[in-house]
This record gives structure tokens, sequence and C-alpha cells, in this order.
């Protein structure tokens, strides 16, 4: 069993940056494919980025390349999503997830276990 905790959200303006962290305890989380994603209010969850176990490999969504960076510390045991560039399009509550496959993933159902979600708000 994995518990995932993310923390650093919060209120920014457009253009600004914020970094994510997603923190598990009861597992190594290098043993798990990783993913963030994120929902904004009347729509669906939306894939953002994924990180392989071993750190090598990273996939993001088109709306966040080159904004975004995802990168794991193994030796914190967290996950982080570092944003710049922040638009209001990217407000919406982000969340971290695990995945015991082997392979990135951009779907929400392939993932095992979700933390509680961070709320991030870009104001114009």
């Amino acid at each position: 069993q994995v518990r995932l905790v993310e923390s650093g959200g919060g209120f920014v303006q457009a253009g600004g940056s914020l970094r994510l962290s997603c923190t598990a305890s009861g597992r190594t989380l290098s043993s798990y494919t990783m993913g963030w994603f994120r929902q904004a209010p009347g729509k669906e969850r939306e894939f953002v980025a994924t990180l392989s176990r071993s750190g090598g490999s990273t996939y993001y969504a088109d709306s966040v390349n080159g904004r975004f960076t995802i990168w794991r510390d193994n030796a914190k045991n967290t996950v982080y999503l570092e944003m710049n560039s922040l638009k209001p399009e990217d407000t919406a509550v982000y969340s971290c997830a695990a995945d015991a496959g082997l392979y990135v993933s951009t779907t929400p159902d392939r993932y095992d276990y979700w933390g509680q979600g961070t709320q991030v708000t870009v104001s114009s």
C-alpha cells in the first residue's frame, strides 16, 4: 500500500511558478511509474506528466510541454512537478499517482494509488 500526499499548491499570477511535491509513505516511489493529473471544475481529469521508474523517461501533455518538469528525488521518496509560465487555464486540482507497471502511461485507469490533490489557482 502506498500513501501519497501532495503539497505546494496555491494562488499565483499568470506567468508565475509553483513547485508541487508528492511524498510517499509505505513503499519506495522508485518502484513505481509516477504521474501528475489535474481536474478543473466541470471538466474531466486530464493527464499532465509522467515519469518512469528509473527517471529516465518522461512524457508531457502538449498543453504543458516546455513549461512543466517532472522529476523524482529517491532519497526523499518524493516526486515533483515544477510549473513555470503558468496560465489561467492551468487552474485545477493537481493529483499525483503511482503505477506499478513498467512503462509510462497517460491513462488514469493504469494508476494504482492516488493522492488527495492540491489546488492550483492562476489569476489573469
